[in-house]
């Protein structure tokens, strides 16, 4: 793992990664003083499935996965890796997580809590507000991939049962666009 992180380190990191391309570095300058700096251990959770969205994360250094339990077991459903960005529902609705996170490997992440950047919004912090139209951008993404996934099962030949419970998600998506 990277040893003690110099805030210039951390500006020229954020500035590469996708969530953060719109600001310039002092408007990030004005963001990077929420974050935290929390390192993993392979295998230990970020966050659980039900637990309050109080942040958001950025991958430093390592992979995390997204994980849901089936019941059976557990499935992974997406692993991230440096500069990805997870969690950010948190910051937009502050509901419960809707899975688990867990670090991949040994490795760093950038964490923003929920209430330091509720503070930022409420102060009207320019680079708050470009960093909540991105995660509304890459969210909107993840939707559409979802929906187009989806989409793709209904078109294969399956069980009528299972096109019947698919259809009123892929009409609720639909009417989100």
């Amino acid at each position: 793992m990277a040893g003690p992180l110099n805030l210039e380190q951390l500006i020229t990191f954020l500035l590469d990664a996708p969530m953060f391309g719109d600001l310039d570095p002092v408007e990030l300058s004005e963001v990077v003083h929420i974050m935290q700096v929390q390192h993993l251990r392979e295998g230990q959770v970020v966050f659980e499935e039900g637990a309050p969205g109080d942040a958001w994360y950025v991958v430093y250094e390592g992979r995390v996965e997204v994980v849901v339990d089936t019941g059976d077991d557990d499935r992974i459903l997406v692993t991230y890796g440096l500069r990805s960005c997870f969690g950010e529902m948190a910051i937009l609705d502050g509901s419960p997580r809707s899975a688990t996170v867990r670090a991949a490997s040994d490795g760093t992440v950038l964490k923003f809590p929920r209430l330091s950047f509720q503070v930022l919004l409420d102060e009207g912090n320019l680079a708050a507000f470009k960093l909540v139209m991105q995660m509304a951008k890459v969210l909107a993404a993840r939707q559409r991939d979802s929906t187009m996934r989806i989409v793709e099962m209904l078109r294969r030949p399956t069980d009528a049962d299972v096109r019947r419970r698919l259809a009123p998600i892929v009409e609720a998506a639909s009417r989100s666009e």
